[in-house]
């Protein structure tokens, strides 16, 4: 149908995204380049008689959907590089205390104030590494508004699988530019709803035990069930413990549930990767100039191709180590210093056959940038 069908930015991608997953409050800060997405919320969720509210910075809206999410509530936050330097903190809060919820970095350059309305790629790491503590995260990223739609889709689901925060790592190119949606229909696309626990389990409720299948369901907090919940270590009970093995099994516990998950979150696309003899590796707005350069060579003969990562933590080991086990080149396209490609070069087998085409000012990486890297590249003879 025609109304399904939509000309619009990644930001309202994203927004679509989340409304079809079925969010129900979001709490957010205006920053550039994701101000969109807070300004779509503020009409569209009333309109379905949910919640949005404009807090005083960012780690208020990190703290708001904590605690909606707690109450039973699909949550989401928006934000950008400063912004989400801000939440940091909270967010290990939602880590250790396992709560679902999402929250979408439109990525900007910096450090600091950076350079806002322009494009990077530099919070990568951020994603991985910005709370502090051993801790496993979940990032899913897109190039395109319909995978946009997608992984936001995704997002909320395996925030609910896995009781986990799920970051979604745009971009100001991907947020910014226009280009067709099709929203598919209702119930298209599987949604995973709250595994919430059982009234009659009464006082026998245990917050923090997970059951045979790994999945930990959750009792609305002020409804029928009385419960702690600290960002301290904790035992199945939420309360707060040093004892040396609660702290052990909890953290492996919350990095395990992810860790040994990893075929299950990973998402990617692939292209000519059968007979590639050069690899590119990308992801977001870069893998679209890769694509292009992909698709130019492959007529002429050139046996490239391009894989697309659409989830970049947990870092997909073996499905990287695969892809470029035959490859005589590896590109990585990004717009940072290299911070994926530190990781491909951890996973392959020969890293000095793997290196960078990037750009790090402010402006779109574009196919002659790529194809000048690839030039000299090949050049080496490696």
């Amino acid at each position: 149908m025609k109304e399904n069908i939509k000309f619009i930015q990644g930001n309202e991608a994203c927004v679509e995204g989340a409304l079809y997953a079925g969010l129900e409050f979001f709490a957010g800060y205006p920053i550039t380049p994701s101000t969109e997405i807070a300004e779509l919320m503020s009409y569209r969720l009333p309109q379905k008689g949910c919640r949005f509210i404009q807090m005083e910075d960012e780690i208020a809206s990190m703290s708001a959907i904590i605690g909606a999410s707690l109450t039973g509530h699909k949550v989401m936050t928006a934000t950008s590089g400063p912004g989400f330097s801000l939440m940091q903190e909270a967010l290990g809060y939602a880590v250790m205390a396992e709560i679902p919820c999402v929250i979408v970095n439109v990525q900007r350059g910096g450090p600091s104030t950076g350079i806002p309305t322009h494009v990077s790629q530099g919070d990568v790491n951020q994603a991985r590494w910005g709370t502090h503590g051993d801790h496993a995260i979940v990032t899913l990223t897109a190039s395109n508004h319909q995978d946009v739609f997608a992984m936001t889709v995704e997002g909320f689901n395996i925030a609910e699988t896995y009781r986990t925060p799920v970051i979604l790592l745009f971009d100001e190119v991907i947020g910014h530019m226009r280009e067709r949606l099709v929203v598919p229909e209702e119930g298209e696309i599987p949604l995973v709803e709250r595994l919430r626990t059982s009234v009659s389990e009464g006082v026998d409720y245990h917050p923090y035990l997970p059951r045979e299948d790994g999945r930990l369901p959750m009792s609305d907090f002020g409804g029928v069930h009385r419960y702690n919940v600290t960002g301290l270590f904790h035992d199945m009970w939420g309360f707060p413990s040093d004892n040396p093995q609660v702290v052990h099994d909890l953290l492996r516990h919350l990095v395990d549930k992810i860790n040994n998950n990893v075929n299950q979150i990973t998402n990617f696309k692939s292209y000519y990767l059968d007979d590639a003899e050069s690899v590119l590796i990308s992801y977001g707005s870069s893998a679209r100039s890769a694509l292009h350069v992909v698709e130019l060579l492959r007529p002429r003969g050139e046996r490239i191709g391009l894989l697309e990562l659409q989830t970049l933590w947990p870092f997909p080991d073996q499905l990287v180590r695969r892809t470029c086990e035959h490859a005589k080149h590896v590109i990585v396209v990004e717009m940072n210093m290299g911070q994926i490609l530190q990781e491909v070069r951890r996973v392959v087998d020969q890293p000095r056959k793997v290196f960078l085409a990037n750009r790090i000012d402010g402006v779109f990486i574009t196919p002659r940038d790529i194809r000048n890297i690839m030039r000299l590249v090949q050049g080496k003879g490696v």
